[in-house]
């Protein structure tokens, strides 16, 4: 069996969201988010033409930050997005196939769950991280509550409605990663408006921690 890649050592696991991006913006949105402090870049599966941005900034930031996709929904997907270079493979559930193939190609991953019937399934299927999902409906207690019953040693990750605003919380029940969204990035917003979101972002993050 394949061994799973385990949780990158990050010095903030902030993972961007670019859902609706687009290949022709996208070198630009992921420079400015890597200048301003994020190591970790998802494109979701169903932005417009997504292995194409995956595949340009694969090329370019590929070496120094984990890069890949998010909605991936099939093992052919998850190899396809190894085929461009993503080292990341974010999903909505837990999918044994789809951990599979991200193992085989040597993917750190982050499968959605939301009871600890799916995270210690996640677990078992070699999840690198879970990805409690929609987190604003779960909030920082009910995932504390199901934390309490995983490994130690599992990466807990909050996914939906987290934002600078709310980190604090989260961290406190003991969330230790975080996908952000729409708080980030919408389609549509421009360097300047990413850069700024960012910023805020990584400034809520370190405040919480320290």
């Amino acid at each position: 069996m394949t061994q799973p890649v385990p949780w990158p050592k990050v010095k903030r696991p902030l993972v961007a969201i670019l859902r609706g991006v687009k290949p022709d913006e996208v070198e630009g949105i992921v420079e400015t988010l890597i200048d301003t402090g994020f190591e970790m870049i998802e494109v979701p599966l169903n932005s417009p033409d997504p292995f194409d941005s995956i595949a340009r900034i694969c090329k370019r930031f590929g070496k120094e930050t984990w890069i890949g996709a998010g909605t991936v929904l099939t093992a052919d997907d998850c190899a396809r997005v190894a085929d461009v270079g993503g080292r990341l493979m974010v999903s909505p559930n837990v999918d044994v196939d789809v951990l599979a193939m991200a193992a085989r190609r040597g993917m750190v991953t982050m499968p959605g769950v939301f009871s600890p019937t799916e995270a210690f399934l996640a677990l078992r299927s070699g999840a690198a991280a879970l990805k409690f999902f929609p987190a604003s409906i779960l909030g920082p207690s009910g995932i504390a509550a199901i934390r309490a019953v995983l490994p130690k040693d599992a990466v807990i990750g909050a996914v939906g409605g987290v934002s600078d605003k709310n980190f604090a919380d989260y961290i406190a029940a003991g969330i230790q990663a975080f996908g952000l969204g729409s708080s980030l990035y919408k389609p549509g917003m421009s360097v300047a408006e990413v850069r700024a979101t960012a910023q805020a972002s990584v400034v809520a993050y370190d405040r919480a921690v320290s």
